[in-house]
């Protein structure tokens, strides 16, 4: 079965709910890479944010959704301490937020193909660069950025301590 990433609707908000309860719970079984907590984040408003906005995108497995991926012009706190590779406005770049996979179809490659999806739609969007921070630990989606072509360039506070996130990586790909 093909995937098929799209625009997300309001009539996915319930199903994106669960699909962040679902991997905050596996997260909270495993090790917990990216921090995230139940309750705290992601949560359904984050989701209905994204659909307001025009900014979270499904991938979706027949009728399921498998995955989402938030596609921001709004920078994180700390942003504005950074050198990044292109002097852009906010209008011009896209930032990931919340890129997610269902814990049952980790490792299938999801992750990277919506990270290629970021890619069209920002050259699509005739974007000038792609922005993301992560949490230090979670080596798993920094391999998968490097991987993806993102270049490292700072290690930031975005006042998350409260949460146990002190630090973040923050990556910029050139559109």
């Amino acid at each position: 079965m093909e995937m098929k990433i799209e625009l997300g609707q309001l009539y996915d908000i319930d199903e994106v709910e669960t699909l962040y309860n679902d991997l905050n719970d596996a997260l909270d079984s495993h090790i917990n890479y990216p921090g995230w907590m139940k309750g705290v984040y992601p949560v359904r408003e984050d989701a209905q944010k994204g659909i307001q906005d025009k900014s979270l995108f499904v991938a979706r497995l027949g009728s399921e959704i498998v995955g989402s991926i938030i596609l921001s012009h709004e920078p994180e706190q700390g942003y504005d301490t950074v050198k990044w590779l292109c002097n852009a406005d906010y209008l011009e770049v896209f930032v990931i937020r919340t890129l997610v996979v269902h814990p049952l179809y980790a490792k299938q490659g999801i992750g990277q193909k919506l990270m290629l999806f970021a890619e069209e739609q920002a050259h699509s969007c005739k974007m000038k660069s792609i922005r993301l921070d992560v949490f230090v630990k979670n080596m798993p989606a920094i391999s998968l950025y490097e991987q993806c072509g993102y270049h490292y360039l700072a290690t930031i506070d975005e006042g998350l301590s409260q949460y146990g996130l002190d630090w973040f990586r923050v990556y910029e790909k050139l559109c």
